[in-house]
């Protein structure tokens, strides 16, 4: 019997693909058949605008943008606990220079971008490829730059300065974890294979979880040259009990940042629907 084919849409980064090795090697079994589908974040937030995937990664930016059509799952969030998305520059800038200065960011549906927008109301900004924003702030055609991913362990490398850390600035503010990345479900399925797929996703995580070498293994394809040592850190950072469930200090930080998007007339108000 021919199954049904679904497209999960992630990023080609390691944290997701360790994510997703239970249905990528067949650990997970499912009545469905599954094509990973995977682009940067910026695109599957143009994507899920669209409703192009049954299911998806999004950034909790975009998902303000796109609850009218899915439904946001309690596993799969990457949440900064202390950590995040970060600006750097060649320089130490205090926050009024950094007022004047143009940032190279990821994409304007980011999440990162959100959080800039909440640090430092109306920034000067220019979207740059987000693999492409230490380069050009170490070359000197960018003054500062916004990073997420892999960078947030790597900056050093590239002889740059910290100017702010949005995971602890959040922690500071808040008490609570830094919503990044969520999973969701496009709600047009049906209440019966929204839960199928609520199953297996979050089956597929804990058989990563609990194949920690083997996962690994395979999303070292996807770590972009960073080391074995540094992806191991780097997925522990955003692939851990939070991805299983981010629980309810998790949505209470995401309620938190969107309605604080909200108010700033940065996203527009928006009901959150959980799959449990």
């Amino acid at each position: 019997m021919t199954k049904t084919k679904i497209q999960i849409g992630h990023s080609p980064d390691s944290d997701d693909a360790f994510m997703f090795w239970g249905l990528a090697s067949g650990a997970v079994d499912s009545q469905y058949e599954f094509e990973h589908i995977l682009r940067d974040i910026q695109t599957l937030n143009e994507w899920a605008i669209e409703g192009r995937l049954e299911t998806t990664a999004v950034s909790v930016h975009a998902y303000a943008h796109v609850a009218d059509k899915y439904a946001l799952l309690r596993h799969g969030g990457s949440f900064g606990d202390g950590y995040g998305p970060m600006i750097v520059a060649r320089r130490s800038l205090s926050y009024e220079e950094l007022k004047e200065t143009v940032i190279a960011v990821p994409g304007k549906l980011t999440s990162a971008f959100l959080q800039l927008n909440l640090f430092l109301p109306n920034p000067r900004y220019e979207v740059v490829p987000f693999d492409e924003i230490m380069p050009a702030v170490s070359e000197g055609r960018f003054e500062a730059g916004l990073i997420i991913h892999e960078g947030q362990l790597t900056w050093k490398n590239e002889g740059l300065m910290l100017v702010a850390d949005f995971g602890k600035w959040w922690q500071e503010e808040t008490g609570l974890p830094l919503p990044l990345g969520v999973n969701v479900v496009r709600r047009d399925l049906g209440e019966s294979a929204v839960r199928e797929l609520n199953r297996v996703m979050k089956a597929s995580i804990e058989a990563g979880l609990n194949n920690r070498s083997e996962a690994l293994k395979y999303a070292l394809q996807f770590a972009r040259g960073l080391d074995a040592e540094t992806s191991d850190t780097f997925v522990g950072m955003y692939v851990n009990e939070r991805t299983l469930d981010m629980g309810d200090d998790g949505i209470a930080a995401i309620r938190l940042l969107l309605s604080r998007g909200a108010k700033a007339g940065i996203v527009p108000p928006v009901d959150i629907m959980v799959v449990d």
